[in-house]
């Protein structure tokens, strides 16, 4: 399996997971910010929220800094932006894909009601 595949699927399993979800919206609105920040506000624990920072520095979403005794986390852009060009090409592949599934389906149907 290459690099690239292997990155994909750490960033689709890591972002599959609604919290974490949450806490990359959070860091959005905020720049970055530390676990304890993020912990108050949202419904789970700070250690909770620290498990899914780690997931998502794993998988190359966040990065984080530290600052003196604090450690703070912000969104890698660039892998959002890349992550949003694969469901893009993903889409378009789909899309391509179910017209032809349709185009298929039509003619067999205009074949049938030729038959009968």
């Amino acid at each position: 399996m290459g690099t690239a595949v292997l990155a994909n699927d750490m960033l689709w399993s890591a972002a599959a997971e609604p919290s974490r979800r949450r806490l990359i919206d959070l860091l959005l609105r905020h720049g970055e910010a530390s676990a304890s920040t993020l912990a108050h506000e949202v419904p789970f624990s700070r250690q909770a929220v620290a498990k899914h920072l780690t997931v998502l520095e794993r998988a190359e979403v966040v990065h984080a800094t530290q600052r003196g005794r604090e450690v703070r986390f912000a969104v890698q852009p660039d892998v959002l932006a890349r992550a949003a060009e694969e469901m893009t090409r993903t889409a378009l592949e789909w899309d391509m894909r179910l017209a032809r599934i349709k185009r298929i389906a039509e003619a067999l149907h205009n074949e049938t009601l030729a038959a009968e």
